[in-house]
C-alpha cells in the first residue's frame, strides 16, 4: 500500500506544478461557442456592421422626469441585413410598448435607453442587449433566453435599461432602432 501511496505523490506533484505553471489565463476553449462567435464576427464585419455589447438591467421604478425622443413605430423582425447574416438568431421580444430616451447625447457619456416590452410567453428572461452599427443606422436587440424546467417568468411585460457605453457613438446623426419581433420602436439621435 505504501508503493502505491508513494506512486501517487510521484505522479500528483509534479502534474501539479506542470498544470499550475503552464496553464493558459482565462477561460478553456469552448470549439462549438467560439467557432459560431468567430464566424458570427466575420460575417457582421464583412456586412459592414460593428457589434456593441450594451449593459442590460431590469429596474425595479422607470425614471421620471426626462424629456424622450419622438418615437415613431418601425416594423417589427430582425431587419433583412441582420438577418442574413447573424448565425443564431436572437430571441426577440413580441412587442416594444413604450421608450424612453434622450434626443441628444454626448459621445463622451454613457446614453441610456429605457424601455418597456412584452414577451411571447413566460419562459423567457433578459439575457443581454447588443448594438449594431452600419454608417449612422443603429439596430438594438434585446437578447432574451429560455428559462429551463418548470420556472416562469412573474410577468410577459418587461422594464429594461440599456445602457450604451461612452465613447461607443461618434459624434454625428444616427437613426436609431429598437428590434422587436411584431413592433420595433424608432428615433433620431444627435451625438455631439
Amino acid at each position: 500500500m505504501k508503493w502505491v501511496a508513494l506512486a501517487i505523490i510521484l505522479v500528483i506533484v509534479p502534474y501539479t506544478y506542470l498544470t499550475l505553471h503552464y496553464r493558459k489565463p482565462g477561460r478553456a476553449f469552448e470549439p462549438y461557442h467560439d467557432m459560431k462567435d468567430r464566424a458570427n464576427t466575420l460575417r457582421l464585419l464583412s456586412a459592414g456592421f460593428q457589434r456593441i455589447a450594451l449593459d442590460a438591467e431590469r429596474p425595479a421604478d422607470p425614471v421620471r422626469g426626462t424629456a424622450s425622443a419622438a418615437l415613431f413605430p418601425a416594423p417589427g423582425g430582425l431587419p433583412t441585413a441582420l438577418d442574413a447574416t447573424l448565425v443564431e438568431k436572437p430571441l426577440l421580444p413580441a412587442q416594444i410598448l413604450t421608450v424612453n430616451a434622450a434626443a441628444a447625447a454626448n459621445a463622451l457619456f454613457p446614453y441610456e435607453i429605457e424601455l418597456t416590452c412584452t414577451l411571447p410567453d413566460n419562459k423567457q428572461q433578459l439575457g443581454g442587449a447588443q448594438l449594431y452599427l452600419r454608417s449612422q443606422e443603429i439596430f438594438i436587440i434585446p437578447d432574451f433566453e429560455r428559462l429551463s424546467g418548470g420556472l416562469l417568468a412573474r410577468t410577459r411585460e418587461n422594464l429594461i435599461r440599456l445602457t450604451i457605453p461612452a465613447g461607443a457613438l461618434k459624434p454625428g446623426r444616427y437613426h436609431i432602432t429598437l428590434v422587436g419581433a411584431r413592433l420595433s420602436k424608432a428615433w433620431t439621435l444627435q451625438v455631439k
